[in-house]
């Protein structure tokens, strides 16, 4: 079922309803106060037989004397339960017009039928003795066929009307629905053409407000393909970044196993490449793997205490190592301080930070490791000498795939772009953040927040 459809049944059943009360209302009103003016008719009457009757010798009492309109049909029954009167505009009868209500003492409105017809009766007990006792009772009865002929009438053409409204709400609903849902069925129309032409760098043009609902849409769908065709890019390049990194390596294995190949005999160079280059594809496909397991959700995280200060020693240690001698690696401030999570991935996380600095940072630089407690946070930052990164590309820096230009590495054998962002997914998942600040010409520093577990943090001197 459509939209269209949906929304004219939904106007329909609501205004039949609505119909439906506000007959329903007028219906049962017409209804009580037509029988109340019967009603008051018919208790004036008795009032007037009443003051008139003073005992059984005074009947017969005349329509005339009453002023008894002819449509009031009148009985009086004595207390023996026998008829002792009634108005000649009655045709003869014995029946009473309500039997059960003869007994009773009290005032007495009921509907009956009678011969046919339609009667609203009023029984009124006549007590004219001083003790209160009973001597008469009288029934006085009028047509309901009046009442009945215009409830009838009513109800038809509120049918009727009813009918119609519905018909009328149904088509005005569908236009007007059809009217809402055209500026849909352009973006609708927009998106599939998009789609079928495999064209993101489309946009639906904005027609409406910017406030109206068609507007936000339009703008919600603009901003989708704006980040579709920016993932779409990015998966691109990184396919590009990743078969040219598999090239490389491969070519050189290529080429030194077919040295091999000519020469007869593994030396030691060729092999030490071909290890070099298998190292540098075994590390890219972990990463890969590592990636697609943090995107769904796959990676358990360690919760141990780590020392962050023993960490940071570990990894200047290896830094050194890395470093042989071209760039100085040392160590600032020097904080005590706890978080709580995996040390492994935090170890990593921190060990590629220093490793890209080492990257970026010419021969002489310096890379300065340092830790520190701010409030509950610890604070390690990773601060190099090197080229240092342009303003426009600080924002992008940790986005998967992304990869800073190639021309301001120092070694030839940069990443893919997916080291910081598994570094930025380690330190979130830990419920911390990594911030960077960058002077081009001047270098870099990367802090690594982490919560920590304890409020005391001493310094190491």
């Amino acid at each position: 079922m459509t939209l269209r459809l949906r929304l004219t049944l939904w106007y329909a059943l609501v205004l039949v309803f609505v119909l439906l009360a506000f007959g329903g209302v007028v219906y049962v009103a017409l209804t009580y106060s037509l029988t109340a003016q019967i009603d008051h008719t018919l208790s004036r009457v008795a009032n007037e037989i009443i003051s008139a009757y003073r005992s059984p010798d005074s009947l017969p009492i005349t329509l005339r004397a009453l002023n008894i309109t002819s449509n009031v049909y009148v009985q009086v029954w004595d207390d023996e339960e026998e008829l002792v009167w009634q108005t000649t505009n009655l045709p003869l009868q014995d029946a009473a017009f309500d039997p059960a209500s003869l007994l009773l003492e009290e005032n007495v409105y009921a509907t009956q039928e009678l011969a046919d017809t339609h009667l609203r009766v009023l029984t009124v007990p006549v007590m004219l003795q001083a003790d209160g006792s009973v001597v008469a009772r009288l029934q006085l009865a009028s047509s309901l066929e009046t009442i009945d002929l215009v409830r009838r009438m009513l109800l038809n053409v509120l049918i009727a009307a009813g009918l119609i409204a519905t018909i009328m709400a149904a088509v005005i609903g569908y236009i007007a629905a059809s009217s809402a849902l055209r500026p849909i069925d352009q973006v609708t129309e927009t998106v599939l053409q998009i789609t079928r032409a495999d064209d993101l760098s489309r946009r639906i043009p904005i027609s409406a407000p910017r406030t109206s609902e068609d507007g936000r849409l339009i703008m919600a769908i603009n901003e989708t393909l704006e980040r579709l065709e920016d993932l779409f890019h990015a998966q691109r390049r990184f396919l590009a970044d990743v078969s040219h990194e598999l090239r490389t390596p491969l070519t050189a294995i290529r080429g030194n196993v077919d040295l091999i190949g000519h020469t007869g005999e593994a030396d030691a160079e060729s092999l030490s490449a071909i290890t070099d280059e298998v190292d540098r594809m075994t590390r890219l496909v972990g990463d890969l793997l590592l990636l697609a397991k943090a995107e769904s959700g796959k990676i358990a995280l360690a919760e141990e205490i780590v020392e962050l200060d023993t960490l940071m020693l570990e990894i200047y240690r290896q830094a050194k190592i890395l470093a042989r001698a071209q760039v100085e690696v040392c160590i600032g401030q020097e904080d005590q301080a706890r978080v709580k999570g995996d040390r492994d991935r935090l170890k990593q996380v921190v060990l590629n930070l220093v490793s890209n600095a080492l990257d970026h940072t010419p021969n002489g630089g310096k890379v300065t490791l340092s830790l520190r407690c701010v409030e509950d946070w610890a604070c390690l930052s990773i601060e190099d000498t090197g080229s240092g990164i342009p303003e426009n590309e600080l924002p992008h820096i940790f986005e998967r795939f992304y990869r800073v230009d190639r021309s301001r590495q120092r070694k030839a054998s940069g990443g893919v772009g997916l080291g910081l962002s598994i570094a930025n997914w380690i330190v979130i998942n830990h419920g911390g953040r990594i911030e960077v600040s960058s002077q081009p010409g001047e270098g870099s520093v990367f802090s690594i927040w982490l919560p920590r577990i304890e409020e005391d943090c001493g310094g190491n001197s």
